[in-house]
């Protein structure tokens, strides 16, 4: 654990120095920063619903993008091989690096407390549907991180890597958007895979053990592949 710990730090800390991490942060900010404002502002709402009913899309853009190196980039440059040769073992790898993507994708929307800070100031804000979308988001977060993290395990490419975790992102995502040629009732049974359908239940501020076993299980799973995935390479 101590070293999962190591591994986490070191990780944590070289997202801020590289310039993609603060890019992709502006893109972040400045997207759910426009349909906040555009919301409130202009259709005079005081709510975040536009903000949390978005997030999911917006995760399955950038998480990938945050998540595309923490394995290819050392597959590349040779130093997961120099890694292994330290008295660490897959397991400290996987979670220290899956720790520090999750703290990355928190520190990201700590920013974002101020679209219901500003609610609040100028207007009535309900607050349980927004601490349960905070809640709801960094679960999604965690879910979107491991499943990144798998696929940069899987190939020594980050471009391979972030096209892979997005397009499984963004399937669970919309994947209730695209059975609409499906019976109803197999529609119904289908979306209970999709991740936007558990976020949007919390979002509402209603926490069920379901939805937060839900990404649980997707977080472990795709752990537990990237797990798989590097002892195959070693």
């Amino acid at each position: 654990m101590r070293q999962a710990i190591h591994i986490f730090k070191k990780e944590f800390r070289s997202y801020f120095v590289s310039p993609i991490a603060y890019i992709v942060i502006a893109i972040f900010l400045l997207v759910t920063g426009w349909f906040f404002f555009a919301t409130f502002f202009l259709f005079d709402q005081a709510s975040l619903r536009n903000f949390f009913s978005l997030l999911p899309v917006i995760f399955s853009f950038v998480i990938p993008a945050i998540t595309m190196r923490l394995v290819s980039e050392e597959l590349n440059i040779g130093s997961y091989e120099i890694l292994l040769t330290m008295p660490v073992t897959f397991n400290d790898v996987i979670l220290g690096k899956f720790l520090a993507a999750v703290a990355f994708v928190a520190a990201m929307l700590i920013p974002t407390f101020a679209y219901p800070i500003t609610v609040a100031l100028l207007g009535q804000l309900d607050w349980g549907p927004v601490v349960g979308g905070y809640i709801g988001a960094v679960l999604l977060g965690s879910a979107f991180s491991a499943i990144g993290l798998f696929a940069s395990a899987l190939t020594r490419n980050q471009i391979i890597a972030f096209i892979t975790a997005m397009a499984i992102c963004f399937i669970l995502t919309l994947i209730d958007k695209m059975l609409f040629f499906l019976p109803r009732s197999l529609v119904g049974i289908l979306a209970y895979l999709g991740a936007d359908f558990h976020f949007q239940n919390i979002s509402k501020g209603i926490i069920d053990s379901r939805d937060v076993i839900y990404f649980l299980s997707v977080s472990f799973l795709s752990l537990y592949a990237a797990h798989l995935a590097l002892q195959e390479k070693h």
